[in-house]
């Protein structure tokens, strides 16, 4: 029994040394503690990705939608918009639409 005390003192030993408590406790308390700690470093970090790839998202929609402008400011690019997204014509031209069965919306009766 003795020896498992003697065992026991001698794992406790670095725990005397004051400056190794010291060390311990300030390497705990900037780990969770802190203003500045570990914990919240790792969010403000993954906040930070996430807004760079939001950042990267809206640099190719500006990209995109600049290409868009840049068409509709062509000859004919207004026209050309019109016709295909708001199906206008002219005044001397009939339009007919035509779609594929398999992009009709069908109502069911439920």
């Amino acid at each position: 029994m003795f020896k498992k005390l003697k065992s026991f003192w001698s794992l406790l030993k670095p725990f005397k040394n004051i400056y190794f408590l010291i060390l311990i406790i300030f390497i705990v308390w900037m780990t969770f503690f802190d203003a500045n700690s570990w914990l919240i470093h790792k969010d403000l970090n993954e906040d930070i990705e996430d807004l760079d790839s939001k950042i990267e998202f809206y640099n190719s929609e500006i990209s995109d939608d600049q290409k868009e402008i840049n068409t509709l400011n062509s000859p004919g690019g207004i026209e050309k918009y019109a016709r295909e997204h708001y199906k206008m014509k002219k005044e001397d031209e009939v339009v007919y639409i035509i779609e594929d069965s398999d992009s009709l919306k069908i109502k069911t009766n439920e």
